[in-house]
């Protein structure tokens, strides 16, 4: 059940708004779900018995780690356009109106929800809230000494992560009024003293001094809705369109696809090539469906056109995170099986190609296509998930760029050259080919400690201002009330690490974390213990962190309609349905850069390590 105000103003403990309690076998299921996994684990069980114990982990936190803060006194609520007939088949432009009994949900500007109670989210208050610094938690226990490589992966998948990124959240730029000052150790060499950190925007639509936990609102859609690409808004999505068939603008190589403010995106923290390649492969192909639909609806306008093409390009943005990406990242037999279940059901893709859904039950025939659900708690995404996303380690240092007909060497660069303004120089001076090409035959970071980016714990933002990024990302999670990482585990009823000992595999880091936190366990940072604890094989991030990914990962598809009840010939016309099942993220990259077939030839995902397509070079 989710917390809602009491007339008091007092957040009570609920469950989910409407659901009923589920029926005893059900709840002994997940209760004893979850005692096999505490005993055993579901990573060292067999498949089935894994994939048993998942579903029963996931139904115990939709029960019990879904909560509501929209219920919290408003005011200033954003303005909402009456609805249109066309409404019914096209994602409107601001995320309003995938629900019709709820228009506002999952709209831009609107709340983060919270995986838990938020009875248990209010921020530590000074000097707690600083202990120990996020300074010296980045300098001691995140700073790469040596780049660990995730081998099993190549570095497309720190692309896309932040390419989904820009989709899902924003908590904005921050806001310099009364931010946080974090002082520094005489040994520190960061130039500025005392360290300054812009707070988290406040929720503008909350009363200040009610007494209730602090909510904070996502700038973006919450929606699976490709706002990376179309905007957040109408007016964005108008400086993005070409207004011809239904395309969007092509930018030239090292020119800039403008932003939600019709602004150049390199002045935006965040920009660098990664994620620009990542929207120019995007837009290519939103452009080749919108020459598919015209081939067979000659008649259609510019608009028709471009809303389905929307649609299409979406679903599979979010085909290829579930089906793909995910499983490259967390590439356990399990969940690699339970990920394409969220798609295809356990009946599998090639019965469904066959025979349709088989089931209206989500776990045989799968959620794709299936009845929309928002298990009684408005959908939104959340702080939890925002904190679990933090997977800087992903980004390497030092890069080489090569030629994708024979590899040979083109430039090698740092992170630096990589970021704001100088990715439109590489964009210029190398071709999309080649830079996929070096992406795709270089391993990405594992996400651990000791493995944080150098650059971004240096990193000069468009304004000239220096961070730590490491830092920032440490204090975030802490001043949004998302819980440290013992108290976490607990509220998504895993077991609390005991000591540092069992924290993490490695005695060293027990001993560092020791000494950084004091020798008490309930004062270690979230994002710290993930990166520290022992990771389930194939995994290039947390177990913990997967928890969150058991819940919100499903939690996306079920609430949107048009990945459920919509996903349908009627709304995405035939041809759109078969875009979507049929391609993949190799057969995007392919239909617009075919001189990358050399290298994606022995490869089945294409977040996996591509083939070098010259002498082999260490990578």
């Amino acid at each position: 059940m989710a917390k809602q105000p009491t007339p008091q103003g007092k957040p009570q403990t609920t469950g989910s708004t409407d659901r009923p309690e589920p029926a005893f076998f059900l709840r002994a299921y997940e209760q004893l779900a979850l005692l096999v996994d505490h005993k055993i684990g579901w990573d060292r069980l067999p498949r089935p018995l894994g994939l048993a114990i998942l579903y029963g982990l996931r139904n115990l936190l939709r029960r019990k780690n879904l909560f509501d803060t929209t219920g919290f006194p408003a005011t200033n609520l954003p303005r909402i356009e009456p609805r249109r007939a066309n409404d019914t088949t096209e994602r409107s432009a601001d995320g309003t109106y995938n629900d019709f009994a709820n228009p506002r949900m999952g709209m831009a500007g609107s709340r983060f929800g919270r995986n838990v109670p938020p009875g248990r989210t209010f921020p530590e208050i000074r000097p707690q809230i600083l202990s120990p610094s996020p300074r010296e938690v980045s300098r001691a226990l995140l700073t790469r000494d040596e780049f660990v490589p995730a081998t099993t992966v190549n570095s497309l998948v720190a692309t896309w992560i932040q390419f989904m990124i820009r989709d899902w959240f924003s908590h904005g730029q921050g806001t310099m009024e009364d931010p946080w000052t974090i002082e520094l150790l005489e040994d520190d060499p960061w130039p500025v003293r005392p360290m300054v950190v812009p707070r988290t925007i406040p929720d503008p639509t909350r009363q200040p001094g009610d007494g209730l936990p602090p909510t904070f609102i996502n700038q973006d859609t919450h929606w699976w809705d490709a706002s990376q690409l179309y905007g957040d808004s109408l007016e964005a999505q108008r400086r993005l369109r070409s207004h011809d068939g239904g395309k969007l603008r092509e930018p030239l190589n090292g020119a800039a696809i403008p932003d939600d403010q019709g602004q150049d995106p390199a002045n935006t923290p965040g920009f660098w090539l990664g994620l620009a390649m990542m929207q120019r492969l995007f837009i290519l192909e939103h452009n080749a469906i919108c020459d598919r639909l015209r081939d067979d609806y000659p008649r259609w306008t510019d608009e028709q056109l471009f809303q389905r093409a929307r649609l299409i390009n979406a679903a599979l943005i979010a085909k290829i995170h579930t089906v793909e990406w995910t499983p490259a990242v967390i590439s356990h037999p399990t969940t690699v099986a339970a990920l394409r279940a969220n798609w295809y059901g356990l009946q599998g893709e090639r019965l469904r190609r066959l025979l349709g859904r088989l089931s209206g039950n989500e776990v045989i025939s799968g959620i794709v296509g299936g009845r929309t659900d928002h298990f009684g708690v408005p959908y939104a995404l959340t702080e939890e998930f925002t904190a679990v996303y933090r997977m800087h380690p992903l980004i390497r240092d030092d890069w080489t760029f090569r030629s994708a007909g024979d590899d040979t060497l083109l430039q090698e660069a740092t992170f630096r050259d990589l970021a704001g303004p100088h990715a439109y120089e590489l964009l210029a001076k190398h071709s999309l080919t080649d830079l996929f090409y070096s992406f795709g035959t270089a391993h990405p970071g594992l996400v651990t400690l000791h493995n944080y980016p150098r650059f971004l714990q240096e990193f000069e933002r468009p304004d000239g201002k220096r961070v730590d990024l490491g830092a920032v990302d440490i204090l975030r999670i802490r001043e949004i009330g998302v819980p440290r990482y013992n108290e976490f585990r607990r509220l998504l009823h895993l077991k609390p690490a005991k000591d540092f000992e069992s924290l993490t595999p490695d005695p060293a880091w027990a001993r560092e974390l020791s000494r950084i936190y004091e020798g008490d366990i309930e004062r270690v940072d979230l994002m710290v213990g993930m990166f520290a604890e022992r990771r389930p094989e194939g995994f290039a991030f947390s177990d913990t962190a997967f928890r969150i990914f058991i819940l919100m990962a499903s939690r996306r598809l079920n609430s949107d309609r048009f990945l459920t009840k919509d996903y349908s010939p009627q709304v995405y016309t035939p041809i759109g349905l078969d875009w979507v099942e049929n391609n993949t993220m190799a057969s995007v990259l392919l239909r617009h850069f075919p001189d990358l077939r050399p290298a994606m030839s022995s490869v089945t995902n294409a977040f996996t390590p591509w083939q070098s397509t010259g002498v082999c070079a260490d990578r």
